[in-house]
């Protein structure tokens, strides 16, 4: 049977492309090494644009895919000093992007045209957010703030009471938003930003970005490793670990809670833990459009994709092995609101118990009672109905019991 040199082209690229998948986590789809990118956003799995700046050529660019990352066509490129920063997308059509002397760009048509809005002199525009295609925000150089609520016909100045630069803004609905930058700049607003008031950070840090998944439980990350988190809408900030010192740049919540943060040579924490990126190279923003399939990008034209979480086989088969000790980790998040996640490990076969109790001794609920397997386990907990405080966790296996002590705040 005669087959044509292009159905096996075809056919091995899709196999590549498979395999590729398969056995990495994270694999690249890099591009054009002496692109730089800052930001990326993806309407679904396959419609997506980054932003950034060509050194070689000096032009600010914006690029996109409509087959999940493997070709990126430019739409755009002008002769300008500065790159673009921020962009995003209310849908597969309607989007803005943010750069160089207060300018926004604004597409009804996916990209293929773009329509200056704005345009100042000398200041910056670090990030956009835009709650839908009528309601957004931009923030930048010298605490400047503008909102529009028509799509961007009009952009409005607000007062954001600091001259820090501002880098990264989100909102959770037309009316709740916060937004971060330089020296540990942080404010929040509940009417639309017509007032701005700040936050106690607790750090004089730069920083980077801003998400939140509801008005109440938000993340922060920025310089040296910075990571910050609260669970009652930024009227307390807690520090957690990060296990690094790089920058961090850019924070992302997906669906389940699952908190991704990247930075600095290569960095990508999934909840805190490390996960392979295989670059060096400095990553600028991450976007995810479930809880297993995102993007990253950064310097050098570095983009990376991941259809598993960032899991890969051999992670998998790391989790399967049988643990030498019995183990129960630090719940995460701590403090938490209203779930955290609690991690144990038997080393063989055992009658599992795990109890929460008050700092009375009181019990409050059991979260596992049964034969468990030698493996490595987590359990989900859900503090409805209890006030904020201080609670105790328990795992008892036959004459063994640890416990772990964890915070919750409303």
């Amino acid at each position: 049977m005669k087959v044509s040199k292009k159905i096996l082209i075809t056919f091995s690229f899709l196999l590549l492309q498979f395999t590729t998948q398969a056995q990495q986590g994270w694999f690249s789809q890099s591009v054009g090494s002496s692109f730089h990118f800052f930001s990326c956003y993806f309407a679904d799995g396959y419609t997506g644009w980054i932003v950034g700046k060509d050194e070689l050529t000096n032009k600010a660019i914006i690029l996109k895919t409509i087959n999940g990352g493997w070709n990126w066509p430019s739409q755009f490129s002008d002769t300008i000093n500065y790159p673009f920063e921020s962009v995003y997308f209310t849908d597969n059509n309607i989007g803005w992007v943010v750069g160089f002397s207060e300018t926004i760009l604004k597409t009804t048509d996916g990209g293929s045209n773009w329509v200056t809005q704005l345009s100042g002199i000398n200041n910056y525009l670090y990030s956009v957010y835009f709650v839908d295609s009528n309601n957004g925000w931009v923030v930048g150089h010298s605490g400047k703030i503008f909102t529009t609520t028509d799509g961007g016909t009009n952009w409005a100045p607000q007062t954001s009471g600091t001259n820090n630069v501002l880098y990264s803004v989100h909102f959770n609905d037309q009316y709740t938003g916060w937004a971060v930058g330089k020296y540990g700049t942080i404010l929040k607003t509940t009417n639309g930003g017509t007032n701005w008031f700040f936050q106690t950070s607790g750090t004089i840090r730069n920083l980077n970005s801003v998400f939140f998944s509801n008005n109440n439980s938000g993340w922060v990350v920025g310089e040296y490793g910075t990571i910050l988190r609260t669970t009652n809408g930024g009227t307390n900030w807690f520090f957690q670990t990060s296990n690094t010192s790089e920058f961090l740049y850019s924070v992302y919540l997906t669906g389940n809670n699952t908190c991704w943060v990247v930075g600095g040579n290569g960095t990508i924490l999934r909840n805190g833990i490390a996960q392979a990126s295989g670059t060096a190279e400095a990553l600028r923003s991450v976007h995810f459009i479930n809880d297993s399939v995102g993007w990253i990008v950064g310097d050098y034209g570095t983009i990376l994709k991941t259809t598993t979480g960032g899991a890969t086989f051999i992670e998998d088969e790391k989790n399967r092995t049988i643990p030498k000790e019995f183990f129960l980790a630090q719940n995460y998040p701590n403090p938490f609101n209203p779930s955290t996640t609690i991690r144990y490990s038997v080393p063989q076969s055992s009658q599992v118990v795990i109890k929460v109790f008050d700092v009375l001794g009181n019990e409050k609920e059991t979260l596992v009672s049964e034969e468990k397997p030698a493996g490595t386990y987590e359990v989900e907990f859900y503090s409805k109905g209890l006030t904020s405080g201080i609670y105790f966790y328990t795992l008892k296996v036959s004459n063994k019991l640890l416990s772990g002590k964890m915070v919750l705040l409303k």
